[in-house]
């Protein structure tokens, strides 16, 4: 995850994966980039099947929550069924509304892509 990491927007990371069991894994922290913007991420892993189980990625510029990815399942947004469950909550109202969430998913890394959304946020 360090190479990941290594970026030249990011200033610090605590961000550490820590194994709950020989099969299972969390990946919790925060990274801190240019421009004050930080992301707080969870992640809850199987190892054995190589997936990502269920997370949340938040975005803060200083205190200001600017939008957050989840997985919770909203079947009646027929919105989202292009990425369901994954989308991601988008002022106004950044708690009911929500956008579909394409670069997110079970079966890949989330990190690059959030980095990625995150630096073009800083440019």
């Amino acid at each position: 995850m360090s190479h990941i990491l290594n970026r030249p927007d990011v200033e610090r990371s605590t961000v550490v994966v820590w194994s709950n069991s020989p099969y299972t894994g969390t990946a919790e922290g925060e990274v801190w980039f240019k421009g004050n913007i930080r992301l707080r991420m969870r992640e809850e892993l199987d190892f054995d099947a190589e997936l990502i189980t269920s997370y949340g990625y938040e975005v803060y510029r200083n205190d200001e929550k600017l939008y957050w990815y989840d997985d919770f399942p909203h079947p009646q947004d027929s919105s989202l069924a292009s990425t369901f469950p994954h989308h991601k909550h988008v002022p106004p109202e950044i708690k009911r509304n929500r956008i579909p969430a394409p670069s997110i998913s079970f079966t890949r890394p989330n990190l690059p892509a959030l980095i990625q959304e995150i630096e073009t946020l800083i440019a």
